[in-house]
């Protein structure tokens, strides 16, 4: 049985008059048209007749600011999937916006109609890197808006940005830490790619800004990822998703997307924790095992390796296309491994026998 289901109501660009340098809300959700109440309610029940038995249902207003519209249309919104939480058809109300449109007269409102997670669009925590992408505010308003949804018993959320104007490693590992220290209940991480019709796209035309090469991006998102991980954050998407007009390659310049981005950057973490354990074992072990085979290069002797991860994280520890057995069997020819599932291992966790 699915354990959870989000029910996305994109309303592209609404209620956001501000430009930032990488937006075109229009073409990242692929829609044109304007998402009317009476329209939210066919999307959600065309997804609920596809939903039967899963555990817990959200509907999720995103793709513009949400409470930057007016506060009468968001209610009439709100009012809709309000009815589907009351008849018990779904389970939460999700919605996300920007942190200078939260105040008390709004958050009284969402309270009123039973909205339960608020997701706030930070991209950063470095003022720079905000004034350079015209994000329109500060840090400052991040933490005010953070305390006030926190005091109203919403749940918080916070998505991030890698690769923006003016971001380099230390910012982005500082955004983590940030985030961290604002105790969000989720987080996405996503790095930055140049679409069309954009202001980003003309300074890359123009040659001002330079993407984050795809291997750059991983191992920044990898290392931000840790940071959240360990303060037990769920995080709840890795890059950004596929949809026609991105997937098709006709909106997106540049190397940085990818539509298994978030395998990318598991795979790397799957990797990094399976290898410290490899490279703990004694040579002695890896060279003198009982019964070990003998390797087709003369004068080499082969030892049998076993390696463990949960069932949910065992394609990360095979790694995107098998990169990660190819990459163990380059650099350790001297052994002979094998991959396996372990449902005692937590997810994200690897255990190496000899």
């Amino acid at each position: 049985m699915k354990q959870h289901a989000i029910i996305p109501i994109f309303i592209p660009h609404k209620g956001c008059p501000n430009d930032c340098v990488f937006c075109n809300q229009r073409k990242i959700t692929a829609r044109t048209a304007d998402v009317t109440p009476d329209g939210a309610k066919a999307v959600i029940e065309q997804w609920l007749s596809t939903l039967s038995g899963v555990e817990t249902v959200e509907v999720a207003f995103y793709g513009g600011s949400f409470t930057g519209i007016p506060i009468e249309e968001q209610t009439s919104f709100l009012e809709i999937a309000e009815e589907y939480k009351k008849a018990g058809r779904i389970h939460k109300i999700h919605l996300s916006t920007r942190p200078d449109y939260i105040d008390e007269t709004i958050l009284d409102n969402l309270k009123v109609h039973g909205v339960d997670v608020i997701e706030l669009g930070v991209q950063s925590f470095d003022d720079e890197v905000l004034q350079l992408s015209n994000r329109g505010h500060d840090s400052a308003c991040v933490y005010r808006a953070a305390d006030l949804i926190h005091s109203y018993g919403f749940e918080l959320g916070i998505q991030l940005m890698i690769g923006l104007p003016g971001d380099s490693l230390e910012s982005c590992l500082y955004s983590a830490r940030e985030t961290v220290r604002l105790r969000p209940a989720l987080a996405r991480l996503y790095p930055t790619i140049i679409i069309d019709d954009t202001e980003l796209y003309e300074q890359y035309r123009r040659g001002e800004y330079t993407p984050l090469s795809r291997e750059e991006a991983i191992l920044r998102t990898k290392e931000m990822y840790k940071i959240l991980d360990d303060a037990g954050i769920y995080i709840m998407r890795v890059g950004l998703k596929s949809t026609d007009i991105i997937g098709d390659g006709g909106a997106v310049n540049g190397g940085t997307y990818h539509p298994a981005f978030r395998q990318l950057v598991e795979g790397r973490i799957a990797r990094e924790r399976i290898e410290a354990q490899l490279d703990e074992l004694p040579n002695a072990q890896r060279s003198a095992q009982p019964g070990a085979q003998v390797d087709p290069q003369p004068g080499t002797r082969q030892t049998h390796v076993e390696i463990a991860s949960h069932p949910s994280w065992f394609s990360n520890m095979i790694g995107h296309h098998a990169e990660n057995k190819a990459y163990f069997r380059e650099k350790h020819p001297d052994l002979t491994i094998t991959y396996r599932e372990d449902t005692s291992l937590d997810p994200g966790e690897f255990r190496v026998i000899i």
